[in-house]
């Protein structure tokens, strides 16, 4: 299963062009479906740029350091031989501006973050369900 998941508002906290505080047990859960065989793929709007920098670089590097191998980053390397669509492909899209993914507010955080106590859950089940 290939899952793409945003970076801020779902893995940290929205404080672009900074990098905010880790939401809860994002990274525990994205471990954990790469257990499962889930191949990830950072999917955000983030771009290193003349203005802010490399600040699609750091994402990265943050993830990386997570302990989460990226399959992708805004791309599906798969895609290549069946489309020349921008949309990255995936099997599930995890994104705090989904319409319908779980959101908590965590006291201090600037905006409500992915609740990944539900939608790890969620995922864990899918991905157990096509072993």
């Amino acid at each position: 299963m290939d899952i793409c998941v945003d970076f801020d508002g779902t893995l940290v906290d929205h404080r672009y062009p900074e990098i905010g505080q880790p939401v809860p047990d994002a990274m525990k859960w994205l471990k954990k479906f790469q257990a499962y065989g889930a191949r990830i793929i950072l999917y955000t709007m983030r771009s290193d740029n003349e203005k802010y920098g490399p600040i699609l670089t750091q994402a990265i590097s943050y993830v990386k350091a997570g302990g989460i191998t990226l399959y992708g980053i805004n791309h599906n390397p798969d895609q290549d031989d069946w489309t020349k669509s921008p949309k990255a492909y995936a099997d599930l899209y995890i994104d705090d501006s989904a319409v319908g993914c779980p959101l908590v507010q965590i006291k201090g955080f600037a905006r409500p973050c992915v609740d990944w106590k539900k939608v790890g859950p969620h995922v864990e089940h899918l991905l157990l369900s096509r072993h």
